[in-house]
């Protein structure tokens, strides 16, 4: 028994000896690094930049996104804090590990628990100020990445060096962890900076910038090609002869281009149907006539010797309609997928359900690949029930725009009966590329099918694909109006606020021939209309086609004049040209309209003579005069002179009336982002 107690003694001396006595200035040291450490974890900690990849999450990241989506993870947090705070215990009450052991490393970004300076072999406490001799030397620099990255760690045995690999192979520094993670990896760990006590981490290099960068769709847009109309010699050529336009649809388009930021297209901008966008307060008709016109000569704003000839036209209001039937051919390929296509086009015409009576029916067509009725004939009456058809709709496949117009003027057909109106109602953004491909194979079979008494309009939606000549052949010779929707309020104003003029026709085939006096008249110009110049011998021609106008419409069309021996005249007279005999110095011009009544076959004509001298033509023709201005400016035309987008400002802005609903003060918006994106 004293042998046992001899030998136990000696063990307890020799572990007494081994171990170190605690030094209380070391645990001081150590409690204040961790302090600090803490205390700097409170705040906000540099985060990476975000980029344009999101890695799939494998290995231990993996298994750590898992175990926090399980509903017992509070337990396990709680079992690990206490583990943490052990082993932290631990750390600050044994030896350090040796710098000759063997190194650590890891293929997760797992961060380790804070560790104390390296032991003097030859010593027997932990020399704290050789820290200071070594500042670069991190007391665990080590960072959790994002759970979203794939990351590959190395961690050599003083921690010295620290690398991670992004997705794309490329060495970069760890993102500072949030305070959040930290507690995730189940250790503690420094940050960036160097702390009072000398430790430091470096600082942690920003990632490059990947985030994506914008790109520029192309465009396959196609627009008619016009030059604008010649400046005229009045003795050469003193007729000029074309069809009237009620389109809006250059308009529409030009405002989505602005509100991009993009100046439009020139060939884009059709003057006139910017001018006829908006409606006008017009002397209104009387008599038996369906319409009214009204000539008047002011002094034109961008060029004070010469003349503007501003004609006016005013529809009928109608009182009574009769049943409407309408067939919604739309597009439903796969270029009809975006928010400003299909989604818009089903919006606007559920828009247009409410205007309808109803005796009026529906009916609707959709081409992708191949045409298919997706409602047989519904009367208005059974809204929900042609609003389910319309919200079924999805985009995909081709373009069969021939084979839907051959199903929609079928059923048009089934549905019409005498007395009433039968139309189909084309949407899409402009593309038919299967089925007839040619302009004059469906022109040929749209004019075709309008002698049966079925008018066919066209409304386009989005961008990128617009085939708006073809969309100008189809209206044109379907005897109905192209629009452009590029909003829903734009829906608003073309389905709901001017449906009965969208939809019925009070006269058809409307001309307009302009005689001018060679005596008064040295040239002139006629503002826009390029796309509908008509020959003169076509005026008399009950045969060609023609414009329409629909109830209540306006239509305004606008020659610039310059008066014999002004200033502005720009051509020198002939050698041997002749004067005109009568001498006639009292007319300016000699006007001519023609018209048929709907279903009519033969043609009426009106005359009026436009005498000489000006006018104050009031705010109407003025405001009108703005937007022609506009438009030309928008071409580059050089007619204009000094005249720019600020007189057209101001000239619209002291002429925009009640402008009841918004659309002059619209106009005046556009023309200043105009303005704001022109190069001049």
């Amino acid at each position: 028994m004293p042998e046992f107690k001899d030998e136990l003694d000696k063990l307890r001396a020799a572990l007494r000896d081994a171990t170190p006595a605690p030094d209380e200035a070391s645990k001081e040291a150590a409690l204040r690094v961790a302090e600090e450490n803490f205390a700097n974890l409170q705040g906000s900690a540099i985060t990476a930049r975000p980029t344009d990849t999101s890695p799939q999450r494998t290995g231990l990241l993996k298994g750590l996104g898992q175990m926090f989506m399980k509903p017992n993870l509070k337990p396990m947090m709680l079992a690990t804090s206490s583990l943490v705070i052990i082993g932290v215990g631990v750390v600050l009450t044994t030896p350090l590990m040796r710098s000759d052991q063997a190194p650590v490393t890891s293929s997760e970004p797992l961060a380790p628990p804070i560790m104390a300076p390296e032991v003097d072999a030859a010593a027997e406490q932990p020399p704290l100020a050789k820290v200071a001799e070594r500042p670069e030397t991190p007391i665990a620099e080590l960072a959790e990445a994002p759970l979203e990255a794939e990351a590959e760690l190395s961690v050599t045995d003083d921690f010295s060096t620290t690398t991670m690999a992004d997705s794309d192979g490329a060495a970069a520094a760890p993102p500072a962890p949030s305070s959040k993670r930290l507690a995730r990896s189940m250790g503690v760990t420094a940050i960036e900076g160097a702390t009072p006590s000398g430790l430091s981490v470096s600082n942690a290099a920003p990632l490059r910038d990947r985030l994506p960068q914008p790109q520029i769709a192309q465009s396959n847009d196609q627009f008619p090609d016009a030059t604008p109309n010649p400046l005229k010699v009045t003795s050469e050529e003193p007729v000029s002869t074309f069809s009237i336009d009620v389109d809006t649809a250059s308009y529409s388009w030009l405002r989505s281009s602005l509100s991009r930021g993009q100046l439009p297209d020139p060939n884009s901008v059709r003057v006139e149907e910017l001018v006829n966008y908006f409606p006008y307060a017009y002397p209104v008709p009387e008599g038996d006539v369906p319409f009214q016109q009204t000539v008047t000569v002011s002094k034109t704003p961008w060029n004070p010797d010469t003349q503007l000839m501003h004609i006016a036209i005013q529809g009928a209001q109608v009182t009574e309609r009769p049943p409407l039937n309408l067939v919604f051919l739309l597009d439903t390929s796969g270029s009809m997928q975006d928010a400003n296509k299909l989604p818009l086009l089903v919006q606007s015409f559920r828009l247009m359900l409410g205007q309808l009576r109803p005796e009026d029916e529906v009916a609707i067509v959709t081409y992708a690949g191949s045409a298919g009725t997706v409602l047989e004939p519904t009367k208005a009456s059974e809204r929900r029930k042609i609003e389910d058809a319309l919200l079924r709709l999805s985009a995909g496949g081709s373009t069969a725009g021939g084979e839907g117009l051959r199903a929609a003027y079928a059923l048009a057909d089934q549905m019409s009966r005498d007395g009433e109106v039968s139309r189909v109602l084309l949407a899409t953004d402009g593309d038919f590329n299967v089925g007839m491909q040619s302009d004059a194979e469906l022109k040929g079979f749209v004019e075709q099918k309008r002698k049966s008494g079925t008018y066919l309009s066209v409304f386009g939606f989005g961008r990128g694909n617009v085939n708006d000549a073809l969309m100008q052949t189809l209206a044109q010779n379907g005897n109905g109006q192209a629009a452009y929707i590029d909003t829903l309020a734009e829906a608003q104003k073309v389905l709901v606020d001017q449906l009965s003029g969208a939809m019925f026709t009070i006269a058809q085939d409307v001309k307009i021939q302009v005689e001018f006096n060679p005596v008064t008249v040295a040239e002139y110009r006629l503002i826009g209309y390029e796309t509908r110049a008509l020959k003169r011998e076509d005026f008399n021609n009950d045969k060609v086609d023609a414009g329409e106008i629909g109830a209540g419409h306006t239509v305004t069309a606008l020659y610039e004049v310059t008066p014999v021996g002004s200033d502005a005249v720009l051509t020198d007279p002939l050698r041997f040209g002749t004067v005109a005999a009568d001498g006639n110095t009292s007319d300016l011009a000699f006007l001519r309209l023609r018209y048929k009544e709907p279903g009519a076959t033969q043609s009426k004509l009106l005359e009026e003579v436009v005498p000489v001298g000006t006018v104050d033509a009031g705010s109407e023709a003025a405001f009108s005069a703005a937007i022609a201005g506009f438009g030309q400016l928008l071409r580059g035309n050089t007619a204009l002179g000094d005249w720019g987008y600020s007189d057209a400002i101001a000239l619209a802005n002291a002429n925009k009336g009640d402008d009841e609903f918004g659309y002059r003060a619209e106009a005046v918006k556009l023309m200043r982002l105009a303005q704001s994106l022109s190069p001049n």
